[in-house]
Order: structure tokens, then sequence, then C-alpha cells
């Protein structure tokens, strides 16, 4: 069906058939996608400052190296990493805050360099790097974060591995007497567990602990990235761990999915509608993202690379024709009849221009099953970033708090 307002069957419109300007060069990448959001430290800088990266861009610019996927790209980002984390070192005894703000500055140039996917040993050694230095940061905070490891207990003995990595923080006075609300927070294609320090100090204003987890397919999970239900089985896990602690109040737990980790929580609001309290689904792909039609045009869009690559390892498949040819019938979430199940509380978020996870996967939801809630921001990208986070945490403490 065309929209009758752009002539295209997509709310994307003549966008759809574009190339996006940033494409094509790290040169392109970097001064007409990324030296903004750097210099003011905004996603997916935040906690970097310009001073880190403008100097590594500059020498990928003059070495002529463009392919984000490549180990060449992240070697030149590790130099400076480790000089912050060894300033940070010497600052820990003396100046804790100085010392948080170096690890988190190295935190934030070890998630460039491990961008889009981590698809090397090198991209592997960046995000165990990244790992190490957050934990010395989260270490320092006053409300620390723990790394625990929980075990699998409902993951397929041949598939999928024996241990589930968190980062977990709970709010000061919660206890057995006192448990804690609590949000699972899913990550997404490229952000993972170390990414979330704003959120998880926004969530511990309200009083919420947080559990931060890989979805499939990404860093550490140890689901298998190629069974659609292999999503199932990890929030089963998680959540008999939560209610097994005795810390997190299970009457209240939401689930919050980023990006390719919306379609995992809009999953659970189905799948758990009797364990969740609410999902948030923002920038999700549900149905027509795993469209050949779709993907073979929004690898052009504001990814910052081609995503193909990535999406392809994310989801198991061998070639990117697999991917293209099957992803649809193997993990759409209509085509798997999982939306004609009832839900919890759902609320559906994102730019109506988003040109990775189209904005008619969030409307489509709208027709099946259990009334949904929406937020969409006109003409905006991805995720509807900047104010999108402005309309999910009044839905989420309203959600909170409609449970006494």
């Amino acid at each position: 069906m065309t929209d009758p307002r752009t002539g295209s069957r997509w709310i994307l419109g003549d966008k759809f058939d574009q190339v996006y300007p940033h494409l094509g060069s790290i040169d392109n990448l970097w001064l007409k996608k990324w030296k903004f959001p750097c210099e003011r430290s905004l996603y997916p800088f935040h906690d970097g400052k310009y001073e880190d990266f403008a100097p590594i861009f500059e020498t990928l610019m003059q070495k002529g190296i463009h392919d984000g996927y490549s180990v060449e790209y992240t070697a030149e980002f590790l130099p400076t990493c480790e000089d912050l984390v060894k300033r940070g070192d010497i600052m820990a005894s003396t100046d804790k805050e100085k010392a948080i703000e170096l690890y988190l500055r190295a935190c934030a140039v070890y998630r460039i360099a491990r961008f889009p996917y981590i698809n090397s040993d090198l991209k592997r050694e960046a995000y165990a790097a990244q790992k190490r230095a957050y934990m010395k940061a989260a270490a320092l905070f006053e409300v620390p974060i723990s790394d625990a490891s929980i075990p699998h207990t409902a993951g397929q003995d041949n598939d999928e591995g024996k241990e589930i990595p968190l980062y977990v923080r709970v709010p000061k006075g919660s206890s057995k007497e006192n448990p804690a609300p609590a949000v699972l927070l899913m990550c997404g294609l490229d952000g993972h567990r170390p990414d979330n320090t704003v959120r998880s100090d926004e969530f511990l204003k309200r009083g919420w602990a947080s559990i931060i987890v890989d979805i499939p397919g990404t860093a550490d999970c140890p689901a298998d990235r190629s069974d659609a239900t292999s999503p199932d089985r990890l929030w089963t896990s998680i959540l008999d761990w939560m209610e097994k602690e005795g810390h997190f109040d299970m009457r209240k737990v939401l689930a919050w999915g980023l990006s390719a980790g919306g379609h995992n929580a809009i999953r659970a609001a189905h799948t758990h509608a009797d364990r969740l309290i609410g999902a948030v689904g923002q920038g999700a792909g549900t149905h027509h993202f795993f469209s050949r039609e779709w993907l073979e045009k929004a690898k052009d869009h504001e990814y910052p690379w081609t995503a193909l690559p990535a999406l392809r390892e994310k989801f198991g498949y061998a070639t990117e024709d697999e991917f293209l040819d099957n992803a649809q019938k193997d993990f759409s979430l209509v085509e798997l009849g999982v939306v004609a199940k009832p839900s919890c509380r759902l609320l559906l978020v994102n730019g109506t221009h988003d040109g990775l996870m189209p904005i008619e996967d969030s409307m489509l939801m709208m027709e099946y099953g259990t009334p949904k809630e929406g937020r969409f921001f006109t003409g905006l990208l991805h995720m509807g970033y900047p104010p999108a986070n402005g309309s999910v945490y009044p839905w989420m403490e309203q959600v909170m708090g409609s449970v006494a």
C-alpha cells in the first residue's frame, strides 16, 4: 500500500532509496555524521571527549582506513584507550571522581573501537579491555555495579552456554525484606553492558535496580543466536535467578529493549507477560525489518557502516543471501505468531524516519492482540533520539507505580 503523503509504501518516503551521505569513507563518517555528536559528548560518544577521538579519526583518514569491521580500524584506537586507563589507575587512590572520568572516557573509546560488531579477535580483546576498565570505574561509584555470572538454567544443553553474564546494580537499602523494583535492560547490536551508565543512574534515582544483559548473537550472550526461541530461555533463566535472589520486587520487573534489543523486549512482553509489569520496545524491528526489500535499502541508511555483516552474524546465517532470504520467516514476530499472544503493557518508541528499523514495525504491533501504547517522533531517526527518553522514563514511572 502506498502512503499518499510520500508516494512511497514506506513512511520514510524518498529517503528509503537514498544512500546516506556519511557512507563510503571514514572521512564522510567522521565529518558528516560523528564529529558533531562527538564534540558534544552525545550518543554514541557519551562519557568520551572530543580530544580523545579527533586525533584517531585524523589518523584513520590519513591512512585511508575506511572499514570499521577491520582490525586496522580497531588498532588505531587502542593506544588512546590504554593511556586513559593508565591515567585512571594513577588517579584512583587520590581523586576518585577524576579516575571514574578517565575510566569512562576509555570505555567510550573502546566502544567505538569495537564498532560495528565484535567480529575479530582484536575486537574481542577490545571488548574485554572495555569491561575491565568499566569495572574499575563501577567499583568507585557510590552505588557500585557488580559483574555477575548466573547459571543459564533454562538453556539447551548442546547449543547454549552455561553462564549468563550480567551487570547488576541494586539501590542502597534494598533487601529481601525491602526488595527493589527492577529494570531488565536488553542491549543492542553494538551497545553492550558497559555502555549504559546513564540509564542505570536514572534507574537508581528512582529506587530501581538494573539488570543489564547482552542480547542473543552479541558480545558474551550464551543464547543460541540462530534460534528465535532462545531469548525466551534467556529471560526465564534471569527471572528465575532474580526470584531466588529475593532482593528484587518480582511484582515490578520492567523490560527495556534498545534497538535490536527492542525486538527482544517486544517478544518478552508476550512470552513472559505474566512475569513482567511492562516492557519498552525502542527502535525495534519486528516484521518488515527482516524482509529483503527493507534490508537491501536499510544497509545504505543511518548505520555507521553497512549493517548487513553484523546482522548476518548476529542472527547466525552463513551468508548475507541466506540472511536476506530467510530472516523474515525465521524471526518475524508476526510470522511466528508471537504477537497473537496476550502481552503485558507495552510501549513502542521510535522516530518515524528510522532508516534501520522501520517505524512500520512499531505501528504493526498495534494491529495484534493486547492493546499497545506508542510514542513516535516525527522526522527523527533510529530510536527517536534525542527526545525519546523524555517519554520513556515517565511511562516507566507510571507503570512501576501502578502496583502498590
